[in-house]
């Protein structure tokens, strides 16, 4: 299974997705302190220690059980023309069996936003889930008032299906979020969001 873990990539047009390394904490806790006022709004309160190396360390290793337990599939997005790091991505809570399912989340740092870097991230991680993972949905919930994330949700072809009340903690508050999904084989026309 190391050998396999060690191995997963994903290659899109200019990013490689691939599981975090030890490696990878200067350029993460970097992006991650530049980033802190644009991620805080939509975000799950950053714990204490949220910035240490030991914090990163547990990531990583939870990383590394999680693809290798095949419930979760946490990757960090790296421009391959210079290797910084972009942001991540998480396909998480999979579930086998009769559901055949996961829920994504992701962030990208605030200089890379709005590039099309996570569009594209998506549209690898989708077509994985959907031709390697033998999933049929994929599940991913934002905040009402993210518009970006909405639109970005959108353009990559996941269709609205609801609101769930007081969905997760995010900044400290039970929040709402908007539900969205991306079936395999989806012939669902298009939806109107308000």
């Amino acid at each position: 299974m190391l050998a396999r873990r060690r191995k997963l990539r994903l290659e899109t047009e200019r990013l490689t997705l691939r599981p975090p390394h030890h490696g990878d904490y200067t350029g993460w806790v970097s992006l991650r302190l530049e980033s802190r006022a644009y991620l805080e709004p939509w975000e799950p309160s950053w714990a204490p220690d949220h910035l240490s190396r030991r914090a990163f360390t547990n990531r990583v290793y939870w990383a590394n059980r999680s693809i290798t337990g095949e419930t979760a599939l946490p990757l960090f997005l790296v421009r391959r023309d210079d290797q910084v790091l972009v942001g991540a991505i998480t396909l998480d809570n999979i579930r086998r069996g009769p559901a055949q399912s996961g829920t994504l989340g992701y962030w990208t740092g605030q200089p890379f936003a709005r590039q099309g870097y996570m569009r594209e991230a998506i549209a690898g991680v989708v077509h994985h889930a959907f031709e390697r993972m033998d999933l049929s949905r994929i599940e991913a919930a934002c905040l009402p008032e993210n518009v970006a994330s909405r639109g970005l949700l959108e353009r990559s072809g996941f269709k609205y299906e609801g609101v769930a009340q007081s969905y997760l903690q995010i900044n400290g508050r039970w929040r709402t979020h908007v539900l969205y999904a991306a079936l395999r084989g989806d012939r669902r026309g298009r939806t109107q969001v308000g």
